[in-house]
């Protein structure tokens, strides 16, 4: 089958970086499902196992995005039939979905929403399941109109994982959402997708947020460069808050910041379910089928913004540098398989 790969860690400037290669066909086992891959997207956590982790001449096939079609199942399957169409992240220490075939447990997979295509739905899974298991898992954020009420803050809105946050918290809950963007074009963006105010990171952030929210937040969602925001954000929440954050910041952050205000951090990975195998793996199956019915009533949008084109080792490699340059908006899909 077709693949993409690397195998060494190098610049994404090198047209050795990722690789097209041709790869045995895996098979799958137990509550395995095999799909064929139609589209995928990048994130974050695909350049930085790149740049991190050296294969050592092997080819590791990297992304965590799908979107396709069901194909054959393990012996165990009970959640999905061939021919179902499905979305999903998959595991980090499986082989990744920049392949034609691609082997995925069914617990971690959902049904792709009937209203979107390929392209449109491989943009959702990570960014979702992060975004969710940290306003509902992490912060149990009660939804509906009845839940509590009080302020949000999401560093960092326009990306991936904002731009899903953005939406989940302004449709599901009756919190007051206030997204950070710093250039013309991610503000309105984020105004888009839902959020009451936008702020500019760039600037003097305390004094924006409280300009909105005097009294300050309950929650804040970091979800990047949070090394240079940290002692602000931490002033900016009310006590007994709840900080989350998904990064890898540079240094030590100060827990004992969070001390004096009774503040908790969350520190949210989407993998975890999926690599311990834990007795709820199921629930991000369960979420990816809920938001899938979201999408299809309307409350949700896709968080499509270029489709960067088929793939290949081309595509990707400029899909990994408009990542790492930070001037991504949204998520870059590619999907079919050329020729």
């Amino acid at each position: 089958m077709k693949a993409v790969a690397y195998r060494r860690s190098l610049p994404i400037t090198d047209a050795e970086s990722l690789l097209d290669v041709t790869l045995p066909e895996p098979r799958p086992g137990g509550r395995d499902l095999l799909v064929r891959v139609e589209a995928v997207s990048v994130n974050p956590v695909d350049t930085k196992i790149r740049q991190r982790v050296d294969p050592q001449g092997a080819d590791k096939v990297l992304g965590w995005d799908a979107a396709g079609t069901v194909v054959a199942v393990g012996g165990e399957v009970t959640l999905f039939k061939p021919g179902d169409q499905v979305y999903y992240a998959g595991a980090i220490d499986r082989p990744g979905s920049n392949a034609e075939l691609q082997v995925v447990d069914e617990r971690i997979a959902g049904r792709k929403p009937g209203t979107l295509d390929m392209l449109q739905a491989a943009a959702l899974p990570l960014t979702t399941i992060t975004a969710w298991e940290l306003l509902f898992d992490r912060f149990a954020i009660a939804r509906g109109n009845a839940a509590h009420t009080g302020a949000v803050l999401i560093v960092g809105a326009a990306g991936g994982v904002g731009s899903m946050a953005v939406q989940l918290a302004r449709r599901l809950t009756n919190l007051t959402v206030i997204g950070t963007a710093s250039r013309p074009e991610t503000q309105e963006w984020v105004r888009e997708l839902g959020a009451h105010h936008v702020v500019d990171h760039r600037g003097d952030l305390k004094a924006q947020v409280l300009a909105v929210v005097p009294q300050g937040v309950d929650y804040v969602l970091s979800l990047t460069h949070t090394e240079q925001h940290y002692p602000v954000l931490v002033e900016l929440l009310k006590p007994q808050g709840k900080f989350g954050l998904i990064d890898d910041p540079d240094g030590v952050l100060d827990i004992g910041l969070l001390k004096r205000r009774s503040l908790s951090l969350h520190w949210e990975f989407m993998f975890t379910r999926p690599l311990f195998q834990t007795e709820d793996m199921k629930a991000q199956h369960q979420l990816l089928n809920e938001v899938a019915d979201l999408v299809d009533a309307g409350v949700l949008r896709t968080t499509l913004r270029e489709h960067v084109g088929s793939i290949d080792a081309a595509n990707l490699r400029r899909a990994h540098e408009r990542l790492e340059s930070g001037s991504a908006i949204g998520k870059l899909v590619l999907g079919g398989w050329g020729s």
